[in-house]
């Protein structure tokens, strides 16, 4: 009896279930951790994956456009970018008709490191989502993007990179 007494008196967060927000807030925080983990021994950052997953998918994307759609300081992306192209992953080629914009392109390099970061990515989402059915991940991850949708975040683009 005093047991349940005790639970009716604690906050319904603590004795029920979490709110939605709470969760979210709660398993993003520990899956970016995780994701930065799991890439530290391949020699990246998150916000590396970030860069050259969207140079896969826009190739020739020019460094204003990539740096709008990230939402990042413009000198940020360039030191972002200097550091992926010391690493021989991705390189600035000038366009013809206004040599002060780059467009940006993998390396063969580059390609063969967004190939071990999605392995890293795969392992990632089974790591997160491992408790649940195929069913289960497909239902999730349409209502998230339809939160997201309605929170106007840019899709693909992880929020964290407004932060660097």
């Amino acid at each position: 009896m005093e047991a349940n007494q005790a639970r009716a008196a604690a906050p319904s967060a603590i004795r029920g279930a979490l709110s939605p927000a709470f969760l979210l807030a709660q398993i993003g925080d520990m899956a970016a951790a995780r994701f930065a983990d799991r890439l530290a021994p391949l020699g990246f950052l998150p916000q590396d994956a970030g860069v050259l997953r969207l140079i896969a998918a826009a190739p020739g994307i020019n460094q204003r456009t990539l740096g709008e759609r990230l939402g990042i300081f413009p000198s940020r992306l360039v030191a972002l970018l200097d550091a992926l192209e010391q690493k021989g992953l991705l390189e600035r080629r000038r366009v013809p008709e206004d040599r002060r914009n780059h467009a940006l392109h993998l390396t063969a390099a580059g390609g063969q490191a967004l190939q071990a970061i999605g392995k890293a990515a795969m392992e990632h989402q089974e790591d997160i989502c491992g408790t649940l059915s195929a069913a289960e991940r497909a239902q999730l991850g349409e209502m998230l993007q339809r939160i997201a949708t309605a929170h106007g975040l840019s899709p693909g683009v992880h929020p964290g990179f407004k932060h660097l």
